[in-house]
């Protein structure tokens, strides 16, 4: 019978890992807002055109921006999916490659068209991504 448990959780732990997802998004321009010595957030800066991939990979555990600059998240923590107003968010806590600890939030604008926005927030910056998903190319026909 303990033979029995074990494979039985041994095959539960294998099928769970075996899908774990990939996403991937294309940027198409990115806001800052920083805080000042007050601790107010400033207001966004005007959009500027960017445009690189945004990879999600829940397999790895990590956000990968690919900027001139690589940009590596580890996730340390996955959040829920919560709905706010008329968006969904999904919440990352995150360290990234240079060991700063941030929150990473994927945004979909629900009344925009699913609009998604990434939203990488440090103790004194927020960098805004506006993006898409783009479809697994092994999905398309």
């Amino acid at each position: 019978m303990k033979i029995f448990k074990y494979l039985l959780l041994l095959l539960f732990f294998a099928s769970t890992s075996s899908y774990a997802q990939k996403y991937r998004f294309k940027t198409s321009s990115f806001m800052v807002s920083n805080k000042d010595k007050k601790g107010n957030w400033s207001d966004w800066s005007k959009d500027q055109k960017s445009e690189m991939i945004v990879t999600l990979d829940m397999e790895n555990h990590r956000i990968v921006v690919y900027s001139e600059v690589i940009q590596l998240f580890s996730i340390v923590k996955y959040g829920e999916q919560e709905t706010k107003g008329d968006d969904d968010v999904v919440t990352f806590n995150c360290v990234d490659n240079n060991g700063l600890e941030c929150v990473l939030s994927i945004y979909t604008r629900k009344k925009q068209g699913n609009r998604n926005q990434l939203y990488i927030t440090y103790q004194d910056m927020i960098i805004a991504y506006n993006m898409v998903l783009e479809e697994d190319p092994l999905t398309k026909k």
